[in-house]
């Protein structure tokens, strides 16, 4: 297990998408300051420290600073990664080095892959997204009984729901997606979380734009492009009745909050 500070965000320094196993079959290297988070899509052996480990498509690993990594790859290997330091704030969460995301996996791509598009200019949105992948992760092994309980196709529509929030959502599609019909989802979703597919979209969209509202400078419209509601009439409509103030006011009223204190 590994000691990661989450209080606090971390500087993230740089991510991207990896290309490995063209030239040697074999990598060996350690990051002197650096924390390293990968997402895999390729099986093969990662060792940290002397620990071997089997990574495949859907795994996730850290590693601290400082730390002797050694990959042997099977053939050319994609991989999406961030490199960063933790804030040493707050109490540590203990982690696995490696995990088996499981159906996380795809929202932590999404959530890499926009911190990847918002690189180098929207620091605060790299950020963001990786500080948010992180707790997804510290999240995997204490979700896990949790989504054993949950039926499969109510599991894969809340992955693709938090991946694609700044997508087009409609129930149609993702029943499809998932497997079943419209009518099934709409009642296993309901029957699992007490919404309609609907509501919890708009539900999951709105406490999304309220971390980004009191969190980032992002201006409004941006913020309201990143949660699916580009149009402001209806995203301020939205914040109204959810967050039961305008856009502004949300950030505004945690902004005269820090300052009274």
């Amino acid at each position: 297990m590994i000691a990661l500070h989450l209080a606090a965000p971390p500087e993230v320094v740089s991510v991207g998408a990896g290309i490995h196993g063209v030239r040697s079959l074999r990598d060996v290297f350690r990051l002197p300051d650096l924390w390293q988070l990968h997402l895999y899509s390729y099986s093969a052996e990662l060792t940290v420290d002397g620990t071997a480990y089997a990574v495949a498509p859907g795994y996730v690993s850290l590693t601290p600073a400082g730390t002797l990594v050694q990959f042997d790859y099977r053939g050319r290997s994609e991989h999406l990664y961030a490199h960063f330091r933790p804030t040493l704030a707050g109490e540590p969460s203990y982690l696995p080095v490696v995990q088996d995301a499981g159906s996380a996996a795809p929202v932590l791509a999404e959530l890499l892959r926009s911190a990847l598009e918002a690189s180098p200019s929207g620091s605060a949105r790299v950020t963001a997204e990786v500080w948010t992948a992180l707790w997804r992760i510290a999240e995997l092994g204490s979700s896990a009984g949790a989504e054993d309980a949950t039926h499969p196709a109510v599991s894969a529509a809340i992955a693709h729901i938090e991946a694609n929030l700044a997508q087009p959502l409609t129930i149609p599609a993702l029943a499809r997606m998932a497997g079943v019909s419209h009518n099934h989802l709409t009642r296993l979703f309901h029957a699992e979380t007490g919404l309609t597919v609907i509501a919890y979209i708009r539900r999951r969209r709105m406490a999304r734009a309220r971390h980004l509202l009191v969190s980032s400078t992002l201006s409004i419209p941006a913020v309201a492009a990143s949660v699916g509601i580009p149009d402001l009439q209806a995203f301020n409509k939205t914040c109204r009745r959810e967050l039961g103030g305008s856009p502004r006011a949300v950030r505004n009223a945690v902004a005269g909050t820090v300052a009274g204190v």
